[in-house]
């Protein structure tokens, strides 16, 4: 698994029925968090880069109705680090 994060700004803040869509995007499998910043206007989705691609999270977020831009290119996350092998 790659994870992979993007963050997105939104000049409108989301009404009640797109945060209720953006909920529903939890379910889409690969998508794994999603982090609002209201302060900020701006979106942070953690992803799965193994089952969906930056073009994929983008259309699933804009089918929420909520107008976002990418502000932050995509950057890959650190992997969890391998066991140990047994001795």
């Amino acid at each position: 698994m790659t994870t992979v994060e993007i963050l997105y700004r939104y000049e409108t803040p989301p009404t009640e029925p797109q945060i209720f869509a953006l909920a529903s995007t939890k379910d889409v499998y690969g998508i794994r968090c999603l982090t609002f910043d209201r302060a900020a206007n701006t979106l942070r989705v953690e992803y799965d880069a193994t089952r969906l691609n930056a073009a994929a999270v983008m259309q699933l977020i804009r089918q929420t109705g909520l107008d976002v831009e990418e502000v932050q290119p995509v950057s890959a996350l650190p992997a969890a680090p391998e066991p140990a092998p047994a001795a």
